[in-house]
């Protein structure tokens, strides 16, 4: 009975999400089950002050600031070590206990077939969690941020493995890097695939190389899973390349945050 009481008192209860990712860290904060707002800030090293200021400038403008207290509670994903300890300090800082740090050992409920269950990222995790959870099973999330991964989830809702890709910001940029005389283009749609000059041709090259990258790979995986998977598409890249995509069902961009709200909920 007190398990269940605690369950329910977190499922009201505020909650401030951050997603930590090489190219962008993601601050989502909820009020119950509703995600009130979501903010997407360029990752990069500081210190827990200067991550405390980031959350309180960003709960004020969502007007979270007043909300903190026993009722507000923290989650943090982390896929890079090095920014770990001050996000993680700051959110204790927010909330006055540390925050739910979603890993394989977090994720409870999860049955995962990896091979090494501890090498799966906490977003792949996180991802899983909340792909089930909103859209049901089987399914594929596409997640297109620094790199793209391919994560299958099965009809019984367990943690197969997946695909990872270099990511379609940091394959344009090493070609940018490489080639002395191409030009860095807008990631943008192109009028045609043929292009007639350097940027047309980088566009075309660029983004429907990415969406029919994805294509490619999510046939494979749906060919190697039991039943129709349901497809769905995060990250920062999303909403550029889901829609050239013909595999993609849908994109949340906040499908990460969902699943960390789901483990802090379970956690209780």
């Amino acid at each position: 009975m007190p398990e269940r009481s605690s369950s329910r008192t977190r499922s009201r209860a505020g909650l401030i999400a951050v997603d930590v990712g090489n190219s962008d860290t993601v601050v989502g904060w909820f009020q119950g089950p509703d995600l009130k707002g979501f903010w997407r800030l360029t990752s990069g090293r500081m210190t827990a002050d200067e991550a405390s200021l980031q959350i309180e400038a960003l709960l004020r403008s969502a007007d979270a600031a007043r909300s903190g207290g026993p009722r507000t509670g923290a989650a943090l994903c982390s896929v890079v070590p090095a920014l770990t300890p001050a996000w993680a300090a700051a959110l204790e800082r927010r909330t006055g206990r540390p925050p739910l740090e979603v890993n394989a050992a977090s994720a409870r409920g999860l049955v995962i077939r990896y091979r090494d269950k501890g090498s799966v990222g906490a977003d792949r995790i996180a991802n899983a969690i909340a792909v089930r959870a909103f859209y049901g099973t089987p399914a594929i999330v596409v997640d297109l941020g620094t790199a793209t991964t391919f994560d299958c989830i099965s009809k019984s809702g367990a943690y197969l493995g997946g695909v990872i890709a270099p990511g379609v910001g940091t394959s344009a940029e090493e070609l940018f890097r490489r080639a002395a005389r191409l030009p860095r283009v807008e990631l943008r749609k192109p009028a045609r695939a043929l292009g007639r000059t350097t940027e047309e041709s980088l566009r075309a090259g660029v983004l429907w190389g990415a969406a029919g990258q994805v294509d490619a790979l999510v046939r494979r995986l749906a060919l190697e899973m039991r039943g129709t998977p349901h497809v769905i598409a995060t990250g920062g890249y999303a909403s550029i390349v889901a829609p050239e995509c013909e595999t993609i069902n849908r994109v949340d961009e906040s499908l990460t945050l969902k699943g960390m709200r789901i483990l802090w909920e379970e956690s209780a």
